[in-house]
């Protein structure tokens, strides 16, 4: 056995590896039961092929730049050959293997995000180059930024325990970038938006998303301990207090409930804990589940205002949700097990005001290079669909080839 290594902590770590590489195709049948049915098997494949796609990169030297030895000591980016890596080095109390594994199904899943903002008018072979170079010039390096001990954001002190500006701000801000790059779909135009084909698939996404939440965010404790044990705890009071406040404001607004609403109700909730989940106690989830619900039902409805077509609310969900988990700890934050206080634990504005940076910085990032990766891919390859074969569905268009 490895010196340092828990049997306890790594047995943990291989479930919530696992759990984690669940929620993609949770994701896929979320997504898919969202839009409408010629569009739902290409919805389900855009997912799941980034698990084949996003571990061949990883291993091949995603791992290595955002979590090898820092180049230049500036915090930018790292650099490490994980195919030379012996199997018994280890990370903590973990093997560096399963660390390595438990991370990339983090990159999977942000890359899967992505592909909801585009549903019906992105073609498949460009969204795998997409893909490949997404993660490559935005996915890794961010990570570092955040993840990684020596990334220059972990270094600051900014706090984000399982990926709030990693995956949920990240993958929101790179759906509004691809969804200005491919232009507002058919559907938009006649303001007949997708329509949901399944809303079973739907539930049944929810639900694999909601199980492997729990090893998202417990998981990335890296132990089976106290810390684990609050993040778990926080994870699940979050996403019911957002499924309640969703429906509840769809009576007041609306006076009618729907099962979409409860599931982007738990979803916001779930998002806006990620980055927050070991850092609050119970009764600063709660709340944190409401203010995304709040906030969130209202973001989707602006893309109709100012007119962007995401489709599925990626923005709006995750990029939004993101945005009001990572602030609420300048709030929220207890400073028990780790990280700084926040206000309402007598800490200091300054923890408020570095969250704020953190996110207008990652936000122009991903943005900026996403747009740039968006529109080259789409004038390489052309990305984006035709009317005429938006209107047969991209089952269809997949089929023709």
């Amino acid at each position: 056995m490895p010196s340092g290594l828990n049997t306890g902590d790594s047995a943990w770590m291989l479930v919530s590896t696992a759990m984690v590489l669940l929620m993609t195709p949770g994701l896929a049948f979320f997504y898919g039961g969202m839009v409408r049915s010629k569009n739902m098997l290409t919805m389900l494949y855009m997912s799941y092929i980034c698990i084949s796609l996003v571990t061949v990169v990883w291993f091949a030297y995603g791992y290595g730049l955002t979590f090898g030895k820092d180049v230049g000591g500036a915090g930018l980016i790292g650099w490490a050959n994980f195919p030379g890596m012996a199997p018994t080095e280890v990370i903590g109390r973990i093997p560096t293997y399963v660390y390595a594994a438990f991370q990339a199904t983090f990159a999977i899943i942000t890359v899967a995000l992505i592909s909801g903002s585009i549903a019906g008018r992105a073609r498949f072979g460009p969204w795998m180059a997409f893909a490949v170079v997404w993660i490559t010039l935005v996915y890794a390096p961010i990570a570092h930024w955040v993840f990684a001990p020596s990334g220059w954001l972990s270094r600051w002190g900014v706090m984000d325990f399982a990926g709030g500006l990693v995956v949920e701000l990240n993958s929101g801000v790179a759906g509004l970038a691809m969804a200005l790059v491919l232009g507002r779909g058919i559907g938009f135009r006649r303001q007949s938006g997708p329509k949901p084909g399944n809303v079973s698939y739907v539930l049944l996404g929810l639900g694999l998303l909601w199980f492997g939440w729990f090893g998202f965010n417990a998981g990335s404790a890296l132990t089976d301990g106290a810390l684990a044990a609050r993040a778990f705890v926080s994870t699940m009071i979050a996403g019911c207090s957002a499924m309640l406040a969703w429906r509840l404001l769809e009576w007041i607004r609306f006076r009618h409930l729907t099962r979409m609403g409860s599931a982007s109700g738990a979803l916001s909730g779930l998002v806006a804990i990620t980055p927050a989940c070991a850092f609050v106690d119970s009764i600063g989830a709660f709340f944190i589940g409401i203010l995304a619900a709040i906030a969130c039902t209202y973001a989707v409805e602006m893309k109709f205002v100012i007119g962007y077509d995401d489709t599925l609310d990626v923005t709006g969900i995750h990029g939004v949700g993101g945005i009001v988990g990572l602030l609420s700890l300048g709030f929220f934050a207890t400073g028990q097990l780790r990280g700084a206080p926040g206000l309402f634990h007598g800490g200091s504005i300054a923890v408020l005001g570095k969250q704020a940076a953190a996110i207008v910085i990652v936000g122009l990032f991903t943005f900026i290079l996403t747009y740039l990766i968006g529109f080259v891919i789409d004038r390489l390859f052309r990305m984006r669909m035709t009317a005429e074969e938006q209107e047969r569905g991209s089952d269809q268009a997949f089929a023709d080839g």
